[in-house]
C-alpha cells in the first residue's frame, strides 16, 4: 500500500479545515522517524503525525500517538526551540505530489516573527521532514539528513538552500484536461496494462487506483482502448478530475478475507468482488491512522524488543544446553551401586588377587545364584588400592547425583523463568511495559544496571476488568507484577487464577466480602487464558483457588508460586468479560 497524493490532497483540506490558526503546544519525537505535533486551537487539541518511516511515511491526524522516550531527540529540541508557540498559518502541496509544507509564524528569542515551514516529503525510503525558512527558503535542520555520501543530487543539510525533489513528468489532474490525459494513456496501452498506463501517466493515483481505474474501464477483458473504451477512460478522468478539485473522494480501507486490513483509497473500491471487504470510515485522516496504527506498533515494540529477545534467547538456550548436559552426566550416575559392589568384591577376595593382573573373577554374594563377576583392574596399582579406587569412584558419582540433582531442579526453575520473561516480552505493548522487564532482569543479575542516574518512571498498574456480575478483576502485566498482585495486594479471600502448567498472568478476581460467582471465575479463567502461552488455543485448563493458598518458595523467580486446594475449568480465550 502506498499513500498517493491525492489521497494526501485530502488530508490537507482536513487538516487545513481543523486546525488553520491553531498553536503548537507541544512537539513529540517518538522515535527516530516520527514527529507528533499537539497544536491547540478553538475546537480543541488535535495530535498531527509527521512520519518517514519508509512502509509507512505520512502525514495525518492520530488518535494512537507513540510513546514518547525519556529524553527528547536533537532534533525534536530544535523544533521546540524554533517552532514553540508557532501558530499554523497555511497548509500548502506540491500539486497533486506526496510533498506537504506546513506554514507557521513564530516568534525568535528577540521576539521578531519569524516564518518557518515544516516540508514532509513522502517518497517511500527517501521519506524526510525538513525545517526551513520560508522567507530565505535555508534549510535549518531535518530529520534525516542527506550528505555527498548518500546522494550527490540533492542534498539535505543545514544552511544549504531548500530544492524540490525532482519532477516525475506526469499529468496533474488539476491543470491538465481529460482527453490530454487520455489520449496520453492510449498511447501507452499498447505496450503496458491499462493499470500501469494510468499510473505511469497521472499524478498523485497509487497502484490500487490504476488497477481500479482498469477494472471500471475494461472491467478486466481487454487493455485495447477502442472508442467506446476509450470514451469511458475519458468519463472516469474526468470524474476523477472532479473528484479531486473538489476533495468529494469517499475514505475506504479495504480488508482481507481474513479481516486483516489491504489497502486504502480515496474512492470506493469494486475490483476485489467478493473477495475484499471494503469499509468507509469518517474521515481521511482517521480511515489512514487505523490502517497503520496495528501494524506500526508492532514494528515500533519488534524494534524496541530486539536486543533484548535476543539476550534472553541466548540465555535459554544456553540454560537449555547446560541442562541436557548435566541430564547426561546423572544418567552416568546410574551404575554407582556397582562400582561399590565391585569395591565390596575386591576387599572380600584381596588375598585371592595376584599384583599386577587386569582382571579379577570372583564369586558375587550379591546376586542370587551366586554367579561369578569379572572385574576390571589397574595393573599398575596393587589390589587394595584397586578396591579403594572403586569406593572412591562410587562416592564420586554419588556426590555428583546429589549435585547434579540439585543443579537440574535449578535449571529447570531458570528455563521456566526465562521462558515467562520472553513470553512477557512478546506481548509487551509499551515502552514502560519493556522497562519493567529490563528492571526484573536486573534485578535477578542477567543484565547491568545502565551507568549514572536513569529517570525514574511510574510503574504500570495492572490491567483492570469488571465481570457481568460486578466484580472487579486484576490481571498481572510482568512477574514482578504477578508477585506484587498476588502476594501483597490481593486479599486473602480473593480468587487467584492460573493457566494450568502454562505460562501466564495471574488474575486476581476481588471478592470484597461477597461470595465470587462462577460466572466471574469463568470470565476471569477465560482472560487468564488469553493473558498466557495458550492465546490462540481453545479449551485451555485453567486453575484457581483462594490466595490464602497461594505462596512463594524461598529463593524462587519472579513469578513463580505454589499452591494448593484448587479446582479446574477449561475456557476458550477471551480478550474481554464479554462473551
Amino acid at each position: 500500500m502506498a499513500l498517493d497524493g491525492i489521497f494526501l490532497r485530502h488530508i490537507k483540506h482536513e487538516i487545513e479545515k481543523e486546525i488553520l490558526g491553531a498553536r503548537i503546544h507541544q512537539i513529540y519525537q517518538p522515535n527516530r522517524d516520527e514527529l507528533v505535533l499537539v497544536l491547540r486551537g478553538y475546537s480543541g487539541s488535535k495530535k498531527l503525525l509527521l512520519s518517514a518511516r519508509a512502509n509507512s511515511p505520512r502525514v495525518n491526524f492520530t488518535e494512537h500517538a507513540p510513546e514518547n522516550p525519556t529524553q527528547p531527540p536533537m532534533f525534536c529540541m530544535l523544533l521546540r526551540k524554533r517552532l514553540g508557540c508557532g501558530k499554523l498559518v497555511g497548509v500548502r502541496q506540491l500539486e497533486c505530489d506526496r510533498v506537504l509544507f506546513l506554514d507557521f509564524t513564530c516568534t525568535n528569542e528577540l521576539g521578531d516573527t519569524v516564518p518557518l515551514t515544516i516540508v514532509s516529503e513522502i517518497m517511500g525510503m527517501y521519506s524526510n521532514i525538513i525545517l526551513l525558512n520560508r522567507e530565505t527558503n535555508v534549510m535549518i535542520d531535518a530529520l534525516k539528513r542527506v550528505d555527498l555520501t548518500v546522494s550527490s543530487k540533492r542534498m539535505i543539510l543545514p544552511n544549504l538552500t531548500y530544492e524540490l525533489p525532482e519532477a516525475q513528468n506526469k499529468y496533474n489532474l488539476l491543470t491538465s484536461s481529460p482527453d490530454e490525459i487520455a489520449a496520453h494513456i492510449r498511447s501507452l496501452s499498447a505496450e503496458m496494462p491499462l493499470s500501469k498506463a494510468v499510473l505511469t501517466s497521472v499524478q498523485g493515483v497509487s497502484p490500487i487506483i490504476g488497477r481500479e481505474m482498469e477494472h471500471r474501464v475494461c472491467e478486466g477483458a481487454t487493455n485495447r482502448l477502442d472508442d467506446s473504451l476509450y470514451d469511458k477512460l475519458t468519463e472516469e478522468l474526468l470524474q476523477l478530475q472532479l473528484l479531486v478539485k473538489t476533495c468529494a473522494g469517499t475514505p475506504c480501507t479495504v480488508y482481507r478475507e481474513d479481516g486483516k486490513p489491504m489497502d486504502i483509497a480515496f474512492l470506493p473500491v469494486t475490483q476485489y468482488g467478493s473477495f475484499a471487504r471494503t469499509e468507509h470510515a469518517e474521515s481521511f485522516n482517521r480511515a489512514i491512522d487505523s490502517f497503520y496504527d496495528e501494524r506500526d506498533r508492532q514494528d515500533r515494540m519488534r524494534v524496541k524488543t530486539h536486543n533484548l529477545n535476543k539476550l534472553l534467547q541466548n540465555l535459554r538456550d544456553r540454560t537449555a544446553r547446560k541442562l541436557q548436559k548435566q541430564r547426561t552426566e546423572l544418567s552416568r550416575c546410574a551404575n554407582r551401586e556397582q562400582l561399590r559392589i565391585c569395591g565390596d568384591l575386591l576387599q572380600a577376595n584381596l588375598y585371592r588377587i595376584e599384583r599386577g593382573a587386569t582382571f579379577a573373577d570372583v564369586e558375587n554374594f550379591y546376586d542370587e545364584n551366586g554367579e561369578t563377576l569379572r572385574i576390571k583392574l589397574n595393573p599398575a596399582i596393587s589390589p587394595a588400592a584397586n578396591a579403594q579406587k572403586y569406593y572412591k569412584d562410587y562416592q564420586k558419582a554419588k556426590n555428583a547425583e546429589t549435585f547434579l540433582t540439585e543443579q537440574l531442579q535449578k535449571g529447570k526453575a531458570e528455563l521456566q523463568y526465562l521462558d515467562s520473561v520472553l513470553y512477557e516480552v512478546s506481548r509487551a505493548e509499551t515502552a514502560r511495559e519493556l522497562t519493567q522487564i529490563r528492571e526484573e532482569l536486573i534485578g535477578q543479575g542477567y543484565l547491568r544496571a545502565p551507568k549514572g542516574k536513569q529517570p525514574k518512571q511510574a510503574a504500570l498498574p495492572p490491567l483492570q476488568f469488571t465481570s457481568s456480575d460486578g466484580f472487579t478483576i486484576y490481571v498481572g502485566r510482568n512477574n514482578r507484577q504477578n508477585d506484587l498482585l498476588t502476594l501483597k495486594t490481593a486479599a486473602k479471600t480473593d480468587v487467584w487464577l492460573h493457566t494450568k502448567d502454562i505460562h501466564g498472568s495471574h488474575v486476581i478476581i476481588a471478592a470484597k466480602g461477597r461470595e465470587v460467582s462462577e460466572t466471574a471465575i469463568t470470565e476471569a479463567a477465560r482472560l487468564a487464558a488469553f493473558h498466557s502461552k495458550a492465546r490462540s488455543s481453545s479449551n485451555v485448563p485453567v486453575d484457581y483457588t483462594l490466595v490464602k493458598y497461594v505462596s512463594k518458595p524461598a529463593g524462587a523467580k519472579p513469578g513463580m508460586v505454589i499452591y494448593v486446594n484448587n479446582h479446574t475449568v477449561y475456557v476458550d480465550p477471551a480478550e474481554n468479560t464479554e462473551s
